[in-house]
């Protein structure tokens, strides 16, 4: 039997230093395979020294320009079913205190409730687990979802 570290709710607070992102309320979603951070202006540049790097806004905080030599890019499955390119790095996020390393995948997010998505993989990396129950407070989608559904 697994001996699991530590249980996530549905949404947990969540910050990442080296982006300055700090105390965003991030969707667990068992549902995806892999982590998501939303953000805009992504490119893929070569530098006045001849450097490839990533460009980007992580979130809203258009002030906040990252570039990073460090990433990877894959072909992942969206939420609507169809491949995209993605841009992957490594870094770390904090969730209850703790650090964890994460691989996250850099997205156009601003149609998504969550700017943050922490997937499956990550989950399973880091051997925790997911009880609905908790922070069930936070999912707005629920109450919409309920109302709409009339079982006869």
């Amino acid at each position: 039997m697994n001996s699991y570290k530590e249980i996530f709710g549905i949404f947990e607070h969540v910050s990442i230093p080296e982006l300055a992102i700090d105390n965003v309320l991030a969707k667990i979603d068992t549902g995806a395979y892999s982590g998501a951070l939303h953000c805009s202006k992504i490119k893929e540049v070569i530098r006045s020294d001849g450097k490839k790097v990533l460009r980007f806004t992580p979130s809203e905080n258009h002030t906040n320009k990252i570039e990073i030599t460090k990433y990877a890019k894959s072909n992942v499955r969206s939420s609507t079913g169809h491949r995209v390119k993605r841009y992957l790095f490594d870094t770390n996020i904090v969730i209850k205190g703790v650090v964890y390393p994460i691989r996250i995948g850099l997205s156009d997010r601003s149609d998504m409730n969550h700017e943050i998505l922490i997937g499956r993989r990550f989950l399973r990396e880091n051997n925790i687990i997911v009880d609905v129950r908790i922070n069930q407070e936070f999912d707005t989608d629920g109450e919409k979802k309920n109302e709409d559904s009339n079982l006869i």
